[in-house]
């Protein structure tokens, strides 16, 4: 099965348009939080029942210097009477209910990059709705049963001179580390998941 694609439609509006993709959530659960998926990641098992909205926005918008090409938030009306209202009107009729947490994906960058950096990409915004722990640093569950969610940061924050010049702080190194071993999601398991990129470059 393919990987989900933006409508041509989206990625020719001369405004910044904001649209549901249903389609891309479907394929995060098939692909990545089924056990079954072929490139599982048992990391996001908190998130197999979580409800969780995905849209596509025809582009990536700059922030302190940087292009945003994805964005994970927890949706948070800020608004009251009216206001708030149509920001759940909107909810509900792309939809069909609330979600709790929203995943925004820049629809021109993912229609033309590779199927290894829209994993990437999908698998960073997903880190991002995190397993809540209590005071005891226990994953915390709902009266339901259910995994209590919030917003995680980065694992690392830093800049490149710093760790030029000073060296790898202990997070860093982690990251190092993980860096120099060989990806744990091969070509192959992406491409089933993804689509055709990889399969003509392999």
């Amino acid at each position: 099965m393919n990987r989900p694609l933006p409508s041509k439609e989206l990625l020719d509006s001369v405004f910044l348009t904001i649209q549901p993709a249903p389609e891309a959530w479907e394929w995060i659960q098939r692909e990545i939080l089924a056990s079954t998926g072929s490139i599982h990641n048992e990391e996001h098992a908190h998130l197999i029942d979580a409800n969780i909205g995905v849209l596509w926005a025809s582009t990536g918008f700059a922030k302190q210097g940087r292009v945003v090409l994805g964005q994970a938030e927890q949706l948070m009306f800020r608004a009251g009477g009216w206001q708030k209202a149509r920001q759940e009107q909107q909810m509900r009729e792309w939809f069909g209910e609330e979600p709790e947490f929203l995943i925004t994906l820049a629809a021109d960058y993912c229609a033309q990059c590779s199927d290894a950096e829209f994993c990437a990409l999908i698998e960073h915004e997903l880190f991002h709705i995190a397993h809540k722990l209590d005071k005891y640093g226990a994953p915390a569950f709902t009266q339901d049963g259910l995994p209590k969610l919030e917003m995680r940061g980065h694992d690392v924050e830093e800049f490149v001179g710093v760790v030029r010049r000073y060296g790898a702080s202990d997070d860093v190194q982690q990251l190092i580390d993980a860096a120099s071993r060989p990806p744990e999601v091969a070509k192959i398991n992406i491409s089933r998941a993804c689509g055709t990129c990889l399969l003509k470059s392999a």
